[in-house]
């Protein structure tokens, strides 16, 4: 009797073990061979030394890919990655696929793409979409993250993707999430990247201890601090609002805003219809037929997100810190986070070396952005302000910071003081304030409008 308990007593110990837990792992990579893996696209060469895959970049081809048989849908994925160069860049992609026709027949790869950026950049665990739509989620978003990369060592890869939901880590930090609709399964793969410069081929990355299991259900959440890139236009994942993110429009009714210097939302100007929030085109002018809008709430610290889609030569804005004392004419006064057609309207080319253009804080302070973040015009970007409670401000344009300053600074006063808003005492300095949306009297509209407080 005492035989057959201690028999299962080991019996419940093992099974609760965390190896036991683990039994469901998948070995994607034997340690010997290319076993259950295929070239993709591009002429990389990949090998395996010494219990790893060693990609080697050449000269004279596309981004090359070594690629799984297999495709995986709800999964966490484990793996360790290597570079020994800052000027190598790679990835793995993971819910991916193939286009044999692309790159003009050689193939072409495309989907989500765990970057690998040892670079000065620092955005490894970064989402990337490959051959698509460019970046999702740049690791600028995540600061606390920036500097778990190692170069000369391996570092632990994690990557979750359940539903729509998609999580990154490095060496244990949590990293990147993003909710996307896209690609529900794929293909997991190993970049090399292409090369320019003859002294870039033959850069090695390094590849060991890959495995993937099959989950059923989401692991516990991150910590608060993570920003969501949400690509679901007016929701917030139970993730956000549990951690104090709040919808100021619910893409349904005008709920949480009013016409500035008004008790109402304009009756005419503005338009809401399949989840969108848009400013219609009159005549150009400042005011425009609605006017502009604010919300009923007022805020002092906090991280704004927005989407905003602009149409042809249109101008258009995102104000902070609105008091509506000033019952001015025209627009109501705040700072302002531009919206602007920077290729065809004349604002662009006036103020001071480009405080007019878009995402920059209007009239005082110009976005340092590159156009490849910037999305088209008709095509959906995403603004972001965040307010800290020490006065510090920062804009961002598709998860890319483009300009940060000090609220009540003696720069940001200088600044003041050579502008337009010379004229108004303490401008952008009071202690809270509306969030408006400018009526500038050209079409532009605005989605996925979400807002946290800072404390």
């Amino acid at each position: 009797m005492k035989q057959m308990a201690l028999v299962l007593i080991l019996i419940i110990f093992y099974s609760s073990s965390p190896s036991q837990t683990n039994g469901n792992w998948i070995n994607l990579f034997d340690g010997k061979t290319l076993k259950d893996w295929k070239k993709g696209a591009g002429n990389a060469d990949y090998k395996v030394e010494n219990g790893a895959i060693v990609g080697t970049s050449v000269m004279s081809s596309p981004n090359s890919f070594l690629i799984t048989e297999k495709e995986f849908d709800n999964f966490v994925l484990e793996l360790e990655a290597k570079i020994d160069d800052t000027t190598s860049n790679s990835g793995v992609q993971f819910r991916s696929h193939f286009d044999a026709a692309g790159n003009k027949g050689q193939g072409k790869v495309f989907g989500y793409q765990y970057e690998l950026d040892p670079s000065s950049r620092r955005w490894t665990a970064g989402i990337y979409d490959e051959g698509r739509r460019d970046w999702l989620y740049p690791l600028s978003l995540n600061h606390a993250a920036q500097n778990a990369f190692k170069l000369h060592e391996y570092n632990k890869i994690r990557v979750e993707c359940f539903g729509s939901s998609i999580r990154t880590w490095i060496n244990g930090q949590p990293a990147a999430m993003l909710i996307d609709t896209f690609d529900k399964k794929g293909f997991i793969g190993l970049q090399v990247h292409a090369v320019s410069k003859a002294e870039d081929a033959g850069k090695k990355i390094y590849f060991k201890n890959i495995r993937l299991m099959p989950i059923a259900k989401p692991s516990p959440d991150f910590p608060k601090s993570v920003y969501v890139m949400n690509n679901v236009p007016n929701t917030l994942t139970p993730y956000e609002k549990k951690n104090g993110w709040k919808l100021l429009f619910n893409g349904v009714d005008s709920k949480g805003w009013k016409g500035a210097y008004k008790d109402h939302f304009p009756d005419n100007g503005w338009r809401i219809k399949d989840g969108v929030l848009t400013v219609l085109a009159s005549e150009g002018k400042e005011g425009g037929v609605g006017g502009d809008i604010v919300t009923t709430d007022q805020f002092s610290a906090f991280d704004l997100s927005f989407d905003f889609r602009l149409t042809t030569g249109a101008n258009s804005g995102v104000k902070y810190f609105v008091t509506l004392k000033e019952h001015n004419e025209g627009s109501a006064i705040g700072l302002e986070y531009q919206l602007l057609d920077d290729k065809v309207h004349p604002d662009a080319k006036l103020g001071r070396d480009g405080d007019r253009t878009l995402a920059s804080l209007y009239d005082l302070i110009p976005a340092n952005k590159q156009e490849r973040f910037v999305h088209p015009i008709g095509e959906w970007n995403t603004g972001r302000i965040i307010v800290y409670p020490n006065n510090h401000v920062e804009h961002y344009l598709n998860g890319v910071k483009v300009l940060e300053y000090e609220r009540g600074s003696k720069e940001y006063r200088d600044l003041v003081a050579i502008s337009k808003y010379k004229i108004w005492e303490h401008f952008g300095e009071a202690l809270k304030g509306y969030i408006l949306l400018q009526d500038h009297g050209n079409e532009a509209s605005f989605r996925s409008i979400k807002i946290r407080v800072l404390k």
